[in-house]
């Protein structure tokens, strides 16, 4: 079941087109990766999503029917551009803010004080934003963010800010999250952390979707057939005894000869390695199914050159 669809969004800002028909599926309980260049339409996407703006076309489809102002409130939204009050003091902005997402006072300062005992920031309730790091405050806002406790979330580049350490604590966050059946966009330019959490995604270029689906099906469409086979050996093989293979790549050292093979259509692993001379042990196989990171850098490229040639 899905929990957000856009169907057809176009929006326009004057003559220029930020989307053109932008259809997306996030399904229930799952993290949805919106991906993209800079400029490429992905934060317009999310302000249409969040009621921020309006389609020029198209509809939005929130919890199996038309999105309606009301659902703002189900709606937990960390914006890329940050928004604390640096004046204020931390404690009071976010109870000031937890309550604008229709919390009592009471049971605002009870939740955000369990947050800040979690991410052990107890000691900032009293500080002004402006005393803290980058990364400090993008603690504050996530808490901002999750507070009231909707069904869906939108975080915009949410590690912006971070280091390695706290990226980590709030991929378990996100992930706890999904764990409790929460629905999230999560868009990011980190590619490792797509593979590590979503489940789905769409990449946007151009103000278009030009690439979509599971992570994996994605990554599984971009494999070439390519292994990589270790083998041990007294001395390397020679090349009659690798004729039978299509040799991307081959090297020895140290008793080793390293293989790069690409796989015929259809051959199995186990295929692919009886073919190989009986004196050779195998060390190690691994397919090379191609990385997000490497997939967004091609299809990005690939729609770049497309519309050059167009041009």
């Amino acid at each position: 079941m899905n929990f957000l669809e856009t169907h057809n969004v176009v929006k326009r800002f004057g003559k220029y087109t930020a989307l053109h028909h932008a259809s997306i599926e996030v399904k229930k309980g799952t993290v949805f990766g919106l991906l993209g260049p800079n400029g490429a339409g992905k934060t317009t996407l999310i302000r249409i999503i969040n009621r921020i703006t309006a389609p020029d076309e198209g509809e939005v489809i929130f919890d199996g029917r038309p999105f309606k102002a009301e659902d703002v409130m189900r709606i937990g939204y960390l914006p890329e551009e940050r928004g604390l009050y640096r004046k204020m003091k931390v404690g009071e902005q976010a109870l000031y803010l937890a309550k604008l997402k229709g919390l009592n006072s009471k049971e605002a300062r009870k939740r955000l004080e369990w947050w800040f005992r979690k991410f052990e920031i107890e000691t900032w309730w009293s500080k002004k934003v402006e005393e803290l790091s980058k990364g400090m405050q993008q603690k504050v806002q996530f808490i901002c963010t999750v507070v009231h406790d909707p069904e869906f979330f939108i975080f915009d580049e949410p590690f912006s800010g971070f280091d390695p350490i706290n990226a980590e604590l709030l991929k378990r966050e996100v992930l706890e999250l999904k764990e409790r059946g929460k629905t999230i966009i999560f868009s990011t330019h980190n590619m490792q952390s797509v593979e590590e959490i979503c489940d789905d995604i769409a990449l946007v270029n151009n103000g278009k979707i030009v690439l979509s689906g599971s992570v994996d099906n994605v990554r599984q469409s971009f494999d070439k057939g390519i292994v990589s086979v270790t083998v041990l050996c007294q001395a390397p093989l020679l090349p009659e005894e690798l004729t039978m293979f299509k040799i991307v790549e081959s090297s020895y050292e140290n008793g080793k000869q390293y293989l790069r093979i690409e796989k015929n259509e259809g051959q199995t692993n186990r295929e692919l390695l009886n073919l190989l001379p009986q004196h050779v042990s195998i060390y190690s196989l691994q397919e090379e199914i191609p990385s997000m990171n490497d997939i967004f850098i091609h299809t990005v490229a690939a729609q770049e050159e497309s519309i050059t040639m167009k041009a």
